[in-house]
């Protein structure tokens, strides 16, 4: 057997000074509140980076408005935080399912059964690049939390040979790698377990991609105030949230009426409420909102 590259260098791979004997030994209820003050960690490392990952967002923003997808690429725990936060978007965005889109090394079956042995392929993803056609209004974002991941580094340097904007998100600290543009280090040090990066990075990780999609569909006008004014109500906890937001520009409404509102546009929560608030037919409450480049806010001052 041939031996792996020596990883222990790596920041997520180091013994965790703070708790590194006895862990065993411990009561259930100390370990629990150990591991909840090492998460705590995660989070301050995602705000040190706020900045640069603001500056990405933007860089997003502005190629999808272009036409341009976001595209998330990981093995493991990081692919799978990728394909969550994609498959979200749409219900809570109303965003196109190929708007954000999430791929995992190892295919969907990587989902729910773990195929490390994936992610030493560097050339693993090509398929799916090709699947895509991956190209220049594209962004792709490698995920790899000790960032040294082979088949992440080979996907990123793949994607820019075709055009494509690149970043690589690592939660240990290291140089850019080739065909990468930007390079975000949320470093959340040593893990509580050694090397489970489940833990402190995962956590770091959603974080992150939580705050990319998030304030990415806030600048594409998918939010007014802090309501999802655009979310797709696709089942009743769904359409039970949009006649509640409905209701907050529309009080004097009740609950049928507002249902009946969005019904009649199509389930179109925005259109529902430019409608309403200007008197207008869901039709031409639409053709205001597409004048207004989708801006809530605007097409209700506009009206």
């Amino acid at each position: 057997m041939a031996l792996p590259p020596d990883r222990g260098h790596i920041s997520t791979e180091q013994q965790n000074a703070g708790n590194e004997e006895a862990l065993d030994l411990l009561p259930t209820k100390e370990i629990v509140r150990l591991i909840t003050v090492d998460q705590q960690a995660a989070i301050m490392a995602v705000d040190a980076q706020a900045g640069e990952i603001a500056s990405f967002i933007d860089e997003v923003v502005d190629r999808m408005r272009s036409g341009g997808r976001l595209i998330y690429l990981g093995a493991g725990t990081s692919g799978r935080l990728g394909v969550l936060d994609a498959s979200e978007c749409p219900p809570t965005f109303g965003a196109d399912s190929q708007q954000v889109i999430g791929i995992i090394a190892g295919g969907d079956d990587s989902l729910r059964r773990s195929s490390e042995a994936k992610e030493d392929d560097p050339f693993g993803a090509v398929p799916q690049l090709d699947e895509l056609d991956i190209g220049p209004d594209d962004t792709v974002l490698g995920i790899a939390a000790g960032g040294t991941t082979p088949w992440v580094l080979g996907a990123i340097e793949e994607a820019k040979r075709r055009g494509a904007a690149t970043a690589l998100l690592s939660c240990s600290p290291r140089d850019s790698p080739p065909g990468c543009d930007r390079l975000l280090v949320v470093d959340t040090g040593a893990e509580f377990l050694t090397g489970s990066t489940r833990l402190k990075a995962g956590t770091a990780t959603k974080a992150t991609l939580n705050a990319i999609t998030t304030a990415t569909f806030i600048r594409l006008g998918a939010v007014h105030d802090n309501l999802m004014v655009d979310l797709r109500a696709t089942n009743d906890k769904l359409l039970d949230r949009a006649i509640r937001i409905l209701l907050v520009y529309a009080p004097q409404m009740d609950r049928e009426e507002a249902a009946a509102w969005i019904d009649a546009s199509g389930g179109h929560l925005k259109t529902a409420i430019v409608a309403v608030h200007h008197g207008l037919s869901p039709d031409t409450a639409r053709r205001l909102i597409d004048r207004c480049d989708g801006s809530l806010r605007d097409a209700l001052d506009n009206g």
